[in-house]
Parts: C-alpha cells; sequence; structure tokens
C-alpha cells in the first residue's frame, strides 16, 4: 500500500478542532438558572449546579455573572420584561383576547423558571424589587385597559390580576400537558375571569366554616406559631434560630428540645397548612351532593383560607421547594389528595375535560386566589372573599 501523503498524514494527526461557543450562551445560563431557582429555591440553588447542566465550568459562568445574587436578579426579570416586550407589539387598542393570548403565550415559555419571580423575588434588594414592581405595573396597567374597555364591570384591576393569575399558575406546578393545549386552556380561563363581575359574589356565597385557628397550648406549639409569620415576612433562610428563640423567650439552644432543626419547625408549617385545608375541604363538601355545587364550595374554601391563614399558606408555598426529599414527601401527598377532589368534581361538571386539563384549571384557581388576594392586600372581609370566590368559578367555566 502506498505511504499516505504529507497533507493526509498532517491531517489525521491534527488536534480536534475546538468546540464552538454557542452564541447564545449567556441566554442558556439564565434559562437553566431560572428552572434551578425556581425548581430548588435561591438559596438551595448553586452557582456549580447551573454550570454543571449547561456544560461550562464555573468558571466560564463567573465571566457571565460575578455572583449568585446577578444571575438570580437577571432571572427574576426575564420573565417580566419577555412579557412587557410582547404587550409592546400588540397594538394600543387590541382587543382583550389578543392581549391576554400574548400574556399566556410567554408565561407558557417561560414555565419551568416563572417561579423565580412568584415566589423567590422577596429575595432581591429593595432596587431591584422595585424596578421589578413597576415592570409589573405597566403589564397589569395594559391589561387593566383592555379589560376595562371590553367588560366595563366594577373591579377592572381585580379582574385584570385575577386574569393574570390564572395565567401565571402554569409556573407554579409540574402538570405534563403540551405548550399549545395550556395556552389555549389558560387563555380560556383568564378571559372568562375578566368576564366575572366580582359585585355578583360578594353577595351571593354563603359563609365558609374553617377549622378554627389553632391555639398554642405548648412550647413546641409557641414556636411554631412564632416562626410562621418571621418567615412569612423575611423568607425562611433569612430567619435565625435567635429570632425565633427570641419570639417565644428561650435561648437558641432550648429550640433544639422541640426541634432538631429549623427546617422542622417549616416541615411542621407546612404539615400545618395542609392539615387545615384538608378539614376545610371536608367541612365544605360534608352537605353537598351536586358537583357543580361541589365545585363552588371548594372554591368558596380555598378562598376563605387563604384569607384566614395568609401567612401560613405563604410560608407553605413559598418554601415547599427547600424542604428534603423526605420532610417533602407527604405534603405531596397532601397536595396530590387536595388536586384529586378537585379533579374529579370538576371532569362531573364539565366532561369534555381530560384529568391533566381539569389539574391545570385546578392549578388557575389557585392562582386567580394568589393575585386576587395580592390585590386586596389580604384584607379580609366577607365581600372579598365572596368576590375572589366568584372569580374563581369564573376561572373554572362553571
Amino acid at each position: 500500500m502506498a505511504p499516505a501523503s504529507r497533507s493526509a498524514r498532517s491531517a489525521a494527526t491534527a488536534s480536534p478542532a475546538p468546540a464552538t461557543r454557542p452564541r447564545n450562551r449567556k441566554q442558556l445560563i439564565v434559562d437553566a438558572a431560572g428552572r434551578a431557582f425556581s425548581e430548588r429555591g435561591y438559596h438551595k440553588a448553586s452557582m456549580e449546579e447551573v454550570a454543571a447542566s449547561v456544560g461550562i465550568t464555573a468558571a466560564a459562568l463567573y465571566r457571565h455573572f460575578p455572583n449568585k445574587y446577578a444571575l438570580f436578579a437577571e432571572c427574576a426579570h426575564v420573565m417580566v420584561d419577555g412579557l412587557v416586550a410582547a404587550l409592546d407589539e400588540v397594538p394600543p387598542q387590541a382587543g382583550l383576547t389578543e392581549v391576554l393570548a400574548a400574556v399566556t403565550r410567554v408565561t407558557v415559555a417561560h414555565r419551568a423558571s416563572g417561579g423565580v419571580y412568584r415566589w423567590e423575588a422577596r429575595y432581591l434588594d429593595r432596587a431591584d424589587r422595585r424596578r421589578l414592581a413597576v415592570k409589573f405595573g405597566r403589564l397589569v396597567e395594559r391589561v387593566d385597559e383592555a379589560v376595562q374597555r371590553e367588560h366595563p364591570l366594577s373591579d377592572g384591576r381585580l379582574r385584570a390580576m385575577a386574569a393574570l393569575g390564572a395565567i401565571g399558575s402554569i409556573t407554579m406546578h409540574h402538570t405534563s400537558i403540551a405548550g399549545r393545549r395550556a395556552e389555549e386552556l389558560l387563555l380560556a380561563s383568564a378571559l372568562r375571569v375578566a368576564a366575572t363581575d366580582p359585585a355578583a359574589g360578594r353577595q351571593g356565597v354563603r359563609p365558609v366554616a374553617l377549622p378554627a385557628r389553632p391555639v398554642p397550648r405548648t412550647r413546641r406549639a409557641e414556636i411554631l406559631a412564632a416562626a410562621i409569620p418571621l418567615f412569612a415576612r423575611d423568607g425562611f433562610a433569612n430567619v435565625t434560630n435567635g429570632q425565633i428563640a427570641q419570639a417565644v423567650g428561650l435561648t437558641p439552644s432550648a429550640l433544639y428540645r422541640h426541634y432538631p432543626g429549623k427546617i422542622d419547625i417549616l416541615a411542621a408549617a407546612c404539615l400545618q397548612a395542609a392539615g387545615l385545608l384538608a378539614q376545610g375541604v371536608e367541612q365544605s363538601l360534608q352537605e353537598v351532593a351536586d358537583p357543580h355545587d361541589a365545585l363552588v364550595a371548594l372554591a368558596a374554601t380555598y378562598a376563605a383560607y387563604s384569607f384566614e391563614y395568609t401567612e401560613l399558606n405563604s410560608v407553605a408555598e413559598a418554601e415547599f421547594a427547600g424542604l428534603p426529599e423526605d420532610l417533602r414527601r407527604p405534603l405531596v401527598v397532601a397536595q396530590r389528595n387536595h388536586i384529586a377532589v378537585w379533579e374529579q368534581q370538576l371532569r362531573l361538571v364539565r366532561p369534555e375535560l381530560d384529568p391533566r386539563q381539569a389539574r391545570v384549571l385546578a392549578h388557575a384557581a389557585f392562582g386567580v386566589v394568589v393575585e386576587a388576594g395580592r390585590r386586596l392586600r389580604w384584607r379580609d372581609s366577607a365581600g372579598h372573599r365572596g368576590a375572589v370566590t366568584a372569580l374563581v368559578v369564573g376561572a373554572l367555566g362553571l
């Protein structure tokens, strides 16, 4: 066999060409970080974890972002920036459907990282929170204008925020559903919310009997009761054992006689939230046989529970991702049981829905409560509970 030519030998022995650096590497980093922060929380997610998911070294990641906070702040703004940009492309006098369709499209596209804005943004510094609030205010204002123009009813801003809550709910759960189908479901739900008059609900919903607020009768219960408002106000990671101990007149070391660690106090709070909600649902459905009435009762119960136990519920929702697997497991079971009740009743009323679609709509109902409650500053009254219940019923398409 003839010897290989010099050019052939050179080609055979040359080093492999270096991998081409993707032009959108920064965007890939932000996407991966958004997923990590949403699923694990700001304090548990690490730069090394983000770098590994993108296939780069931590050193390469730090060339794009000087620290974890800078990356986190970028992630918190991504969805809102995308929403504002999408609405800037919608004509000023466009109909409500076009406006909400743009919002839904961007939200579903950013589903995996949307939880950063929803719960983790409380870890931003004051300046970043203010910038984020200004952007979100622009978004709400644009939706509010379209809502008022198309449905000139009472409480236009409340309906606008509730509609956005229905859409944003897709970022807070993992129900598997095709993107296009999710967009259709959420858009239809948000349009119904926007067309619902909250004033009708202020008078037409019967009071809900919730379980009595737990009275701390042991030192362990006192610790839990003191920790919940601290977690709600400052975030679990920012609260120290010393602060909790001071609130109940103990030394920090004395806490360990009642809880092995701070994470166990958080787990107890989440379990208490799940237990109170389950009791409330059971009580509300005891004398209800019709599926439509059952759904209205579920909506009224969830609204009442959210107003009655605002701090406890916000802690359970916001901090759940930070629990270790063994402490999270019973909460996952409780959540699935709760969703199953909504799914079953909803499919009896709307048999055209499959199980996944019913679960997506149930979560949309929860999203309505969150954003409507925020709009009402969680000021508890029969009128506010009734208004939010009416919006939830609208979201479900009853």
